[in-house]
């Protein structure tokens, strides 16, 4: 089996063309990330996903698809998924059924990706709701981290069920700051006892149901004065002190928040000795064109095993067979009941 390389990129359309994939096929490219744009419905998804796997069987092919404002597909049968903060929110009027909710959430959400050939959505959020962020906002589960803990292992348990891992986010807490770090540089003044005590918790809490974890463009400068995912003092803890043995995946590198680390081949790079499996560059084919060309050293055999094991491990049923599906018809009803 070939192994997989440190870049996951994005594709520009709807259909792949040759520069599309000339990059997919570069050996360093271990995964590819869809958005909105590359989707008008689910036959054009499918297509796209098998012209991918035809091209680089071996590829992880990922979405950002959580609930709510961050929903990629929404259209052609695709399920409005509730916001997580819904989710939160029940909890606090019916626990049991918050954690029921979430699971038919999560198992919705995987199955109906999983139909259309997408092996992984960067999901669940595990940032705290301090009301003070607008880019996270109700993206999160709730306030408290026992809460955000307990919801993210139900919605955990719903992604595995239909044969899906998960992506923990943003490590270790992008709630507090105020700024968006996709058009801004976020810091975050607090005292390391104080982020451990509260963000971080969820990571230590959710252990090893935890296959990957995303860290923050956000400084933190009490601890470092890079960002998180630019860390070796965060990322060698959350391999240390949370004993994470996932796949760390660096946030999207043309974000503003990376901008600290310089260019887009110089942040990939420095995302990568930090300790990050994966670096992440989306919206820029030329960054990524960048990336590919000078990347060094190349691929490291145990990220690319790490990146390789989040694949699933059994393959789906296609999109009309998961509609007769007693379990799937089940929680659908329960989420659109939400």
């Amino acid at each position: 089996m070939s192994q997989l390389g440190p870049v996951m990129l994005d594709v520009v359309g709807t259909r792949l063309d040759p520069s599309d994939l000339a990059r997919i096929r570069h050996p360093l490219t271990g995964g590819v990330i869809l958005f909105a744009r590359n989707y008008h419905d689910r036959d054009q998804l499918v297509a796209l996903t098998s012209a991918i796997r035809a091209a680089r069987p071996d590829l992880i092919i990922a979405v950002d698809h959580e609930g709510g404002r961050v929903q990629r597909f929404r259209t052609d049968g695709f399920t409005r998924l509730p916001a997580m903060g819904r989710l939160g929110t029940l909890w606090d009027a019916d626990v049991l059924q918050a954690t029921r909710m979430a699971t038919a959430t999560g198992y919705v959400l995987a199955a109906e990706l999983r139909a259309c050939g997408i092996d992984l959505s960067f999901t669940p959020v595990l940032d705290l709701d301090y009301g003070e962020s607008t880019v996270i906002g109700d993206r999160a589960f709730h306030r408290d981290p026992r809460v955000v803990t307990l919801l993210a292992k139900s919605l955990n348990h719903g992604l595995a069920l239909a044969g899906m891992a998960n992506c923990g986010k943003h490590f270790p807490g992008h709630g507090f700051v105020a700024a968006d770090s996709h058009v801004a540089i976020p810091v975050d003044e607090r005292e390391l006892d104080q982020i451990l005590g509260e963000d971080a918790t969820p990571y230590d809490w959710l252990g090893m149901s935890l296959a990957a974890v995303m860290p923050a463009h956000v400084i933190y400068p009490k601890v470092d004065a890079q960002p998180a995912g630019f860390s070796r003092k965060w990322l060698g803890m959350l391999r240390q002190r949370f004993a994470f043995q996932g796949v760390i995946f660096s946030d999207d590198l043309s974000m503003h928040g990376a901008s600290v680390a310089g260019g887009a081949l110089d942040a990939a790079q420095a995302a990568l000795e930090a300790g990050c499996d994966v670096a992440l560059i989306c919206n820029s084919p030329d960054k990524a064109d960048q990336i590919l060309a000078g990347l060094k050293p190349g691929i490291d055999a145990a990220s690319s095993a790490r990146l390789a094991a989040l694949k699933p491990a059994a393959p789906a049923p296609d999109w009309e067979t998961l509609q007769r599906e007693p379990r799937y018809l089940a929680a659908r009803e329960l989420v659109l009941s939400l």
